[in-house]
């Protein structure tokens, strides 16, 4: 069984990471089971997802302390979700930090290291700035094409059958697309690997 939980902001993309591991599954003979939590999701909320697959999966939701793999796309957001991986899991993170509207709103404080808090856990952790990647490609909505190959080559399938999922997703609407995603993909599995 690999759990993955995928926490981030509304408009990161979370949904659509999600979306497109469960599909990359699918095609490769697993079980997939996916939940998604979107509060406020067009408005900026807290989005996550847990993408579940294996021989048979029972149930969509990662219990505390069982996710193979946390992909942060935000670091307040990592944080706040670390719990649910399991001691030998590692968490991958966007460094980008994107306040949610309870924070700017008031009702919560962002916390004022959260990398480091992270850090502090012990957990195997690779923390790189996604949306520098994603700018510096001219397409901010990269970040989880980015992050997806950042995971890439902890999952149980090879990297090459994810990255495929990706661009046949642009293939057919939007060609124009597919180079600029394939390097995205790249740059994210680089980075984790520096990381």
């Amino acid at each position: 069984m690999t759990n993955i939980l995928v926490a981030g902001i509304g408009g990161q993309g979370v949904m659509t990471a999600a979306e497109v591991l469960s599909q990359t599954a699918l095609s490769q003979g697993f079980d997939v089971k996916k939940t998604e939590v979107a509060g406020m999701a067009q408005r900026g909320g807290v989005v996550t997802s847990h993408v579940r697959f294996g021989a048979q999966v029972l149930s969509p939701a990662i219990p505390p302390g069982e996710a193979d793999i946390l992909v942060g796309f935000e670091p307040a957001e990592a944080l706040r979700w670390i719990s649910h991986l399991r001691p030998t899991g590692v968490a991958m993170i966007n460094t980008t930090r994107q306040e949610p509207p309870v924070v700017s709103l008031g009702l919560y404080d962002y916390p004022e290291d959260p990398i480091g808090e992270i850090a502090a856990t012990g957990i195997e952790y690779h923390a790189f700035d996604a949306g520098a990647i994603a700018r510096e490609l001219g397409n901010f909505k990269l970040v989880n094409t980015v992050m997806l190959g950042a995971i890439s080559e902890l999952l149980p399938f090879p990297a090459e059958v994810l990255k495929n999922e990706i661009l046949d997703r642009f293939r057919g609407r939007k060609p124009e697309l597919v180079e600029i995603n394939d390097k995205a993909f790249e740059l994210g599995r680089k980075a984790s690997a520096e990381h």
